[in-house]
């Protein structure tokens, strides 16, 4: 029985935090002079307005196979930069088709790149293989990238995708799994600048 208890009790708080934390998202990305600097739709995409994208901080991690990644080697493309581990149910649901964009999105100057929280390399790429995933991912088990990238944007959870403009600058993001379409309107205002 006291078993049962602290399930509730820790379930009840979880969802709490969760609410909490949209919550906070929404304030955060409505706030401004007056003005909407952003849009945000029932799905969880989240766009920013051109002059009032927060400037993503630079970064350098060790990729999932040792190699060095610097994000400001990105300048001048489009990132879409997808926060993942192989443990989430919804990353492996989101996963087929972040690896088709990036194919479908290679050539028209569109570079993806993930960051894998809270799990070991092995795990993440036996999992990219197995989902056909060929772009490079972070190796993140101690969600330090994902606190440099929430001093731009409300990353918080696993999935989170963040679609960087040419500028460096957040043009817009999906919380929770990604869908073709969501990712594709994205892309699109993406390429609308500062």
């Amino acid at each position: 029985m006291f078993r049962a208890k602290r399930r509730t009790v820790v379930t009840v708080t979880v969802v709490l935090a969760v609410l909490l934390a949209g919550a906070l998202a929404v304030t955060f990305l409505t706030q401004g002079n007056g003005k909407t600097s952003t849009s945000a739709s029932g799905d969880g995409t989240v766009e920013y307005q051109p002059g009032h994208r927060p400037l993503v901080p630079d970064f350098t991690a060790a990729s999932l196979t040792g190699t060095t990644i610097n994000l400001s080697s990105y300048r001048g493309m489009t990132v879409v930069l997808n926060f993942w581990g192989s443990w989430c149910p919804p990353c492996r649901q989101e996963a087929s088709t972040l690896a088709a964009l990036a194919q479908q999105y290679h050539s028209r100057g569109v570079a993806f790149l993930g960051d894998d929280v809270g799990d070991t390399p092995a795990n993440a790429l036996a999992f990219t293989r197995s989902v056909g995933i060929s772009y490079p991912s972070i190796s993140d088990p101690g969600y330090l990238i994902v606190q440099k990238l929430s001093q731009a944007a409300p990353v918080s959870d696993t999935p989170t995708t963040v679609v960087i403009d040419k500028t460096g600058h957040v043009a817009g993001m999906v919380l929770g799994a990604v869908s073709y379409s969501q990712m594709t309107t994205l892309l699109r205002n993406a390429a609308v600048t500062q």
